[in-house]
């Protein structure tokens, strides 16, 4: 039984191969056109040279244009022959390309492909739902049209766990080089650290520093205080809120976007700050209270709100009425009298 059952295998090996058809191919035409020139009759222009592998082209292929074709029974039957042939040749074929394509899948599902793309982003480790969200924000500010996103999860994540999405799943350990190349880290524009905990992350992010040198790294971490250490791995890596996804995808696609935030965030620095235009003063454009704030104070304005309505950014001729709330930037906050005298028409 085990030698019937080497031999099966090694047929349906043979039947997977692109060498397959050739054969076929090659040992129909080389038999057929002797067993053609027996049974038609001298002179038949079927079995010239010039024109049996025509014949043989169009009846293997079993398109049969009908210039020509057999006149005598023995002759029908090889080209019968041929036509057996012919489809035996292009089953193969399909065979073959079924294989190559199920083999495609099966990497691409299982996460063993080679990333050959250069300036993408990596995005390594997978946390259900998150990295669905993050890929999503990624895709929608792209368009989906920019640089290519690869995913690099542990094995534990046993199937690519996005296949609708424009992304390459890679599988392995992440702090293994080998896999890390196999992902493209050491040719990505962006790399972004989001794994299970602050402990793994810096396992990881110096990992990555092992791979690349070049490409802008982003490690999301639960305890911001523990982003000293990434000084001691490389100046190139900016750590940002885990909890922050918004933030995560903003430093991605506008490296040190993260930074400004958190120079936002920390006491001492330039601040955010709201106050409400008093009474006193008439309605004003939102030029006017930029261009106030910012010559007087080196107050940037953010945002405005007027009634229930919200502008951000608002645009220049924006009209705001007494009672609105400024929303802006300053190294201390103003008081109602600074504020009076400074908008004061």
């Amino acid at each position: 039984m085990p030698f019937f059952i080497a031999r099966l295998l090694a047929r349906l090996t043979l039947l997977t191969s692109w060498l397959t058809p050739v054969i076929v191919v090659a040992f129909v035409f080389f038999t057929s056109w002797p067993l053609m020139t027996l049974a038609e009759p001298d002179g038949s222009e079927l079995v010239q040279p010039a024109n049996y592998w025509w014949y043989f082209v169009v009846t293997a292929s079993t398109v049969g244009y009908g210039d020509f074709y057999p006149e005598t029974a023995a002759g029908h039957a090889v080209g019968a022959y041929v036509i057996v042939g012919g489809i035996a040749a292009l089953t193969t074929v399909f065979t073959k390309l079924a294989s190559v394509l199920e083999k495609a899948k099966g990497q691409r599902m299982q996460g063993s492909v080679t990333v050959d793309e250069s300036g993408h982003t990596v995005l390594l480790g997978y946390t259900p739902g998150r990295t669905e969200r993050i890929v999503a924000e990624l895709l929608a500010d792209d368009g989906g049209s920019n640089s290519e996103l690869v995913l690099c999860a542990w094995d534990e994540v046993g199937t690519h766990p996005m296949p609708g999405e424009a992304v390459t799943f890679v599988r392995g350990d992440l702090t293994d080089a080998a896999v890390l190349r196999r992902a493209g880290v050491h040719r990505a524009r962006t790399v972004l650290v989001d794994v299970r905990d602050d402990n793994e992350a810096l396992a990881v992010t110096l990992a990555v520093d092992h791979v690349t040198t070049d490409a802008h790294v982003v490690v999301t971490l639960r305890d911001l205080e523990r982003s000293s250490l990434l000084g001691y791995v490389s100046g190139n890596i900016q750590p940002v809120q885990w909890h922050a996804t918004r933030m995560i995808t903003e430093e991605i696609q506008s490296p040190g976007i993260g930074e400004v935030y958190a120079e936002l965030m920390t006491h001492g620095g330039a601040n955010t700050y709201s106050m409400t235009l008093p009474e006193t003063v008439s309605p004003l454009t939102v030029e006017q209270c930029r261009t106030a704030l910012g010559s007087r104070y080196n107050a940037t304005l953010l945002a405005a709100r007027d009634g229930e309505n919200l502008h951000v950014n608002p645009e220049s001729d924006t009209k705001l009425q007494p009672g609105s709330v400024l929303y802006y930037i300053a190294a201390e906050p103003l008081t109602p009298d600074q504020l009076e005298r400074t908008l004061r028409v």
